[in-house]
């Protein structure tokens, strides 16, 4: 089975990112699939019954627990290629004309809350892990930067990105790094399914329009400063300081 797959029901498409045995970490062949289904929907958006919504969801406990850290160690080209290739998947799934849900099962860190921000809306739960524990770990949460500022604020994407650590589901709706957090697993799945059921009864052409526009006013079509963020990401992983910080947390690989 793919690491990524994508399901099509009338209005309302699936991704899901299977990699649950690992959490659903961005590996190389995990963001490589994921781009691939990004470009299937991307073809689809121009098709009178392509769909309106989009949910995307993570397999198993864990909705997205960020970078595979532990592949760049000891290993200088590929910090590039991981951050380079989340950097474009970003982009390409802002670009996407159907309206993008997160819906956040389970803990999303890192690159895992980055892809929640580049979604139109995101849904967790209370309980939920979120946020960027980056700079614990030495390295540096640029590449996802641009879509937190976007969300959050630049005020509010200051305290969360420096700060580092974890927000439970409820604090990170609090901060608006979610836009909605219920109080059960549940609950949040009835949520998600009501809300891209009322965004699916809704125009399409209307929906990819207005979203455009959106996208052009927050800066989302801005590139140049998202791939600048991946390669900042990539210099300061490869960093002696972020080398040593990562071995003491995960060994040797």
């Amino acid at each position: 089975m793919s690491l990524a797959t994508l399901e099509v029901h009338d209005a309302v498409a699936r991704l899901t990112l299977r990699r649950p045995e690992q959490r659903n970490a961005l590996s190389v062949d995990l963001i490589t699939a994921l781009r691939e289904r990004v470009a299937e929907l991307a073809k689809l958006g121009g098709s009178a019954p392509a769909p309106r919504v989009l949910i995307l969801e993570g397999e198993g406990r864990a909705f997205c627990a960020g970078m595979d850290l532990k592949a760049v160690l000891g290993d200088p080209a590929m910090a590039p290629r991981l951050l380079g290739g989340l950097a474009e998947l970003t982009l390409e799934l802002r670009a996407l004309p159907m309206v993008a849900i997160a819906k956040v099962t389970g803990a999303a860190i890192g690159g895992g809350c980055g892809l929640t921000c580049v979604c139109d809306i995101s849904l967790t739960h209370d309980d939920a892990k979120v946020g960027f524990p980056e700079v614990d770990l030495s390295v540096c949460p640029a590449v996802v930067a641009p879509w937190v500022v976007r969300k959050v604020g630049a005020g509010r994407a200051r305290q969360i990105l420096l700060r580092g650590g974890l927000l439970s589901g409820a604090e990170g709706a609090a901060l608006g790094l979610m836009d909605r957090s219920l109080p059960t697993h549940d609950a949040l799945h009835e949520a998600v399914e009501d809300l891209a059921a009322r965004i699916a009864a809704g125009g399409r052409l209307a929906l990819a329009a207005t979203k455009r526009l959106l996208n052009q006013l927050d800066g989302s079509d801005d590139a140049d400063i998202v791939r600048h963020g991946a390669t900042l990401s990539a210099q300061v992983v490869a960093s002696a300081e972020a080398q040593a910080a990562l071995r003491a947390r995960f060994g040797d690989g």
